[in-house]
């Protein structure tokens, strides 16, 4: 580094430089200072190696620096200008002229810093539009970036599990001191449970397609509204932290926006970002990741709060910063670590078995019929049809009691495993969505009760179809006046989270709406603006 402080202290001067130059800003990073001249901006990476990356030679610093002008021009115009040498001439440094190579630069077009997103929302200058405009604009970045093949390895459980470690193990040398030690165990335990139970996540990520190469480094500081959105700074110096699940990148700047005390625009990017990507199920694994991204700040924090170089107020600054960083980070932690029960409800015919089916396929849970159970209850083969009458054999009151108690039993052992689960029964009392309550209440569980509507005429014609096929229920339409007299109204429920879904939409819409409704919900942060560092 003691030729690069000589550089540093050459490149602090106007002179240095071959165009005017009025005044020079510094900004400096745990990998890199950058030089800030007016029109054009100067990153050199410094020479270190932090085991996540390695520019310890002017070779690697060159590969780098070029690998990061080509991929930062994939989300920005006219701001990365190429890669510059610096030589070492009659004693002195030369920016882009003769003598001997000794280091390169970046070289860009200087933005506006009242123009980065950081700044507005600050002043409270971003409106709905440019949030909108920001989600399409991260949509098509997205659908047109590489995945399969060698990428999609990076969004395997192995990968996850060695960034999420990479995180904890960088930064357990901190805890007690910089980081509060019970919060951070919190969360390290949650994080580890979460990726040892949702295995079928990840390889659904995978499948979907959702692995692909991103960002990597999304924040509000990196994000500029100048002639179009220009979005800079990418991760340049190691693919597997831009080889990541396209929500894991998305999460990185929904947290930084949350962080910054606005919450309500944060909700908006993501309700924009569902609308025009339609990934329902990157709900699933959202607040993981956003955890996954409030670690890595901690991480950058607390490395640069070991630089001895660093003064007073900058060093409260980062403290205040971190702990703030862990805070979220332990919210997250809380959201996606508890369990849900959810309730797939309604009256016959009304397609619940379809939703919990579909539900359970995006979620990688279990899936529990009530139909299914009664039958196995009872020494009934499940696709045998039975003629009864209402409320007679199997589905006497008796034997419905013994349904619900066996239902709600399974999905207890479920909960009480760490693991969220689906019941999918008409629950037509009051008294049975009470006793779903009381277990969630029991067991520290999300409950959701998702009450499956369709109009008179459909649900008709579907149980008149049930009479010409084979099917697990045994609701017939001669059944329907007594089953709708029987079901009591959600009017009376008094806990829980209720979702109202008509079934005559696409599916694909119920499930989207199902999850958005639920996630935002149970995934509430703290909306305060910050006090320090705004």
């Amino acid at each position: 580094m003691s030729n690069q402080t000589e550089l540093f202290q050459a490149m602090a001067r106007p002179e240095f430089y071959p165009h005017p130059v009025i005044r020079i800003e510094q900004r400096e990073t745990h990998i890199s200072r950058v030089f800030l001249t007016g029109d054009y901006v100067y990153k050199i990476k410094k020479s270190v190696d932090l085991g996540f990356l390695d520019y310890t030679t002017p070779e690697k610093r060159k590969f780098y620096c070029q690998q990061e002008t080509t991929l930062n021009r994939r989300l920005s115009d006219g701001v990365y200008l190429g890669v510059v040498p610096i030589s070492r001439d009659n004693g002195g440094y030369v920016l882009d002229g003769p003598g001997e190579i000794i280091e390169y630069a970046v070289k860009m077009r200087q933005l506006p810093a009242r123009c980065s997103m950081m700044r507005l929302l600050q002043d409270k200058k971003i409106d709905r539009a440019a949030i909108e405009d920001l989600a399409i604009r991260l949509v098509e970045f997205y659908g047109n970036t590489p995945t399969g093949g060698a990428i999609d390895a990076f969004g395997t459980l192995e990968v996850i599990r060695i960034n999420g470690e990479e995180n904890f193990q960088q930064t357990e040398q901190f805890a007690g001191t910089i980081l509060d030690a019970q919060l951070f165990a919190d969360i390290q335990k949650a994080s580890r449970d979460f990726s040892h139970r949702r295995k079928k996540l990840f390889d659904a990520r995978i499948r979907a397609g959702k692995i692909r190469d991103c960002h990597g480094d999304l924040r509000t500081g990196h994000i500029y509204w100048v002639d179009s959105i220009q979005i800079i700074d990418c991760i340049e110096f190691n693919e597997r932290f831009r080889y990541s699940d396209i929500v894991s990148d998305l999460a990185f700047l929904l947290m930084d926006v949350e962080f910054s005390g606005c919450a309500g625009l944060a909700q908006q990017l993501l309700e924009y970002y569902l609308h025009y990507a339609d990934d329902p199920t990157g709900l699933n694994v959202l607040d993981f990741y956003k955890c996954y991204r409030a670690m890595v700040r901690i991480k950058v924090n607390c490395i640069r709060l070991s630089d001895p170089a660093l003064d007073r107020k900058r060093k409260d600054k980062l403290r205040w910063e971190t702990s703030r960083y862990l805070d979220l980070a332990h919210q997250y932690s809380r959201f996606f670590s508890r369990p849900c029960l959810w309730v797939i409800c309604g009256m016959v015919a009304t397609g619940k078995s379809t939703i919990a089916s579909e539900l359970a396929g995006m979620m990688g849970i279990e899936a529990l019929h009530s139909d299914r159970i009664r039958k196995k209850l009872f020494g009934v083969v499940p696709e045998a049809s039975m003629d009864l009458d209402f409320e007679e054999g199997i589905y006497s009151r008796s034997a419905t009691v013994r349904t619900y108690e066996r239902l709600l039993t399974i999905a207890r052992e479920q909960i009480s495993q760490g693991l969220s689960v689906i019941v999918d029964a008409t629950f037509s009392s009051a008294q049975t969505r009470e006793k779903a309550r009381l277990l969630a209440g029991e067991m520290d569980a999300n409950i959701i009760f998702v009450e499956c509507t369709s109009p008179d005429k459909i649900v008709e014609n579907r149980l008149l179809q049930r009479e010409q096929t084979v099917s697990i229920s045994d609701a017939r339409l001669r059944h329907l006046p007594e089953l709708k007299a029987r079901f009591d109204s959600f009017e009376s429920l008094t806990g829980g989270f209720h979702i109202r879904i008509d079934t005559q939409a696409p599916i694909k819409q119920n499930i989207r709406d199902i999850l958005s409704q639920a996630y935002r919900r149970f995934s509430k942060v703290v909306q305060e603006e910050p006090e320090m560092g705004s």
